[in-house]
């Protein structure tokens, strides 16, 4: 890019709210999740790799699913927690591009692989003689690098719309991150045919997306509902666990949208959803309802935390230092 047509090297963040005395409460309250959010997805992927009965498709894309997670939580989290102790939150040019590339990437990577996720349950409900068949290790793989794939053709068509706009002033974002309709309307040109074409890139893969998982599960649902064996009692429970992941995904963006919000940010209230509680109730999600999950996680713990191995930890730790 050439920084000659832009005379903003930095962008101030306005953040998630103005209040001096809330900040630290946020502060304390965003870094917990964040935690949480780290805790929760790696464990699913340690849970994942280290258990060889769930070296399956569907835990393969779940695990693939909880690296994407990661990766949404991280691109804008941590600096939006560090902002919450300054004063002045600024972002330079480049690295506010680079939130920009990564929040499409991820965000649009995850839109598909609950696509590629909602394909392995109709081939397990309703081609189950031929499962293992259909569902090969090549497919999988190809079935997590479509997302990504999309993702980077997404976000790559998105940011070709805004790197050579001009931009001369103001400089503030009304957000914690770096998000590209805000950022489109600081351009010092008009921008309502390329805010347009930013809404109908993304409404598109929104819209794509939401909709093969429409069919996809009404299939499966209606296959479910003619059979009543126990191996369809835990397709359902299995099924349930998804289609909640997709109604939490889906179902705010038009929800905020048709509620009328006055007093508060719908940019901010998408973002922090997204960002945040997404990738915390996944893991949640996807463990409470799902008995393997929880078996295996047991299995792990009592493998790495066995009963005064902790204590021993410590005390080795402490004669170390001491030492």
């Amino acid at each position: 890019m050439k920084m000659n047509h832009s005379r903003v090297t930095e962008f101030v963040l306005l953040g998630l709210s103005s209040s001096k005395e809330l900040q630290p409460v946020l502060f304390l309250i965003f870094s917990l999740l964040y935690l949480a959010i780290l805790l929760g997805n790696f464990l699913i992927i340690l849970t994942v790799t280290s258990d060889s009965r769930l070296h399956t498709p569907m835990y393969f894309l779940l695990a693939n699913l909880s690296f994407i997670d990661i990766c949404v939580a991280s691109f804008a989290t941590p600096k939006m927690i560090a902002d919450l102790l300054v004063e002045r939150k600024t972002i330079s040019f480049e690295a506010c591009l680079t939130q920009i590339f990564c929040v499409h990437l991820f965000a649009g990577s995850e839109m598909v692989i609950l696509v590629s996720m909602a394909y392995d349950r109709y081939v397990a409900i309703c081609k189950p003689l031929h499962y293992m068949t259909i569902m090969s290790r090549r497919v999988c793989i190809i079935l997590v690098l479509i997302p990504w794939s999309v993702g980077f053709i997404h976000t790559t068509s998105q940011l070709a719309f805004t790197v050579n706009l001009p931009f001369c002033g103001p400089n503030q974002v009304d957000s914690f991150f770096c998000d590209l309709p805000l950022v489109t309307k600081l351009a010092c040109r008009d921008t309502y045919v390329i805010s347009l074409l930013i809404v109908a890139d993304s409404g598109f893969l929104s819209l794509s997306s939401f909709l093969l998982l429409v069919v996809s599960y009404t299939v499966i649902l209606i296959t479910v509902r003619s059979r009543s064996s126990a191996s369809m009692a835990k397709a359902r429970s299995t099924l349930t666990a998804h289609i909640t992941v997709v109604i939490l995904f889906f179902g705010p963006c038009i929800f905020i949208y048709v509620w009328p919000f006055s007093s508060y940010s719908v940019d901010k209230v998408l973002a922090v959803f997204y960002t945040i509680f997404t990738p915390i109730l996944n893991p949640v999600i996807y463990t409470l309802r799902n008995k393997e999950m929880k078996a295996a996680m047991s299995k792990l713990k009592s493998r790495y935390l066995k009963p005064g191995q902790f204590s021993v930890l410590i005390r080795n730790a402490l004669f170390l230092k001491t030492k």
